[in-house]
């Protein structure tokens, strides 16, 4: 194998990286919402048990957006597990020599298609805090 080809395989394969790390990003933001939907749970369970009402739309509320942050962290991992093989997939068929496109691209479109479904999640989300929000105010 030439160095050159080394050198492109590696471009090739690092591309993908940078969007790793955009997920990394948007996963921490996500698993620190998921962290406060949780102390908030928390919070209203424990005022329940000293004797304020509990509303049931609140509980569901909490429930609800729970399951949407973890279903949210569940897609961009599942995500970042395709763009890896995306990466290992593209640096094999440089090295190797062998056109591995048809395997690369529903893998990157798979990939994409799962962070579009996080978003939305997320957005989901966002909507109903902002909602639960407003409805305090």
């Amino acid at each position: 194998m030439q160095p050159e080809s080394l050198s492109k395989a590696i471009q090739l394969s690092v591309a993908p990286v940078f969007l790793l790390a955009g997920i990394g990003a948007l996963m921490n933001v996500i698993s620190a919402r998921l962290a406060r939907i949780v102390d908030a749970a928390r919070q209203a369970r424990d005022a329940a048990r000293a004797g304020e009402a509990l509303d049931e739309q609140q509980r569901r509320s909490y429930r609800r957006r729970m399951q949407l942050t973890i279903r949210a962290i569940e897609l961009l991992t599942a995500a970042t597990l395709l763009i890896s093989a995306v990466v290992a997939v593209t640096f094999f068929s440089v090295i190797s020599r062998v056109n591995l496109t048809l395997v690369v691209v529903p893998l990157f479109i798979a990939a994409m298609s799962l962070l579009m479904l996080a978003s939305l999640c997320f957005l989901r989300e966002v909507q109903m805090a902002s909602r639960h929000l407003r409805e305090l105010i």
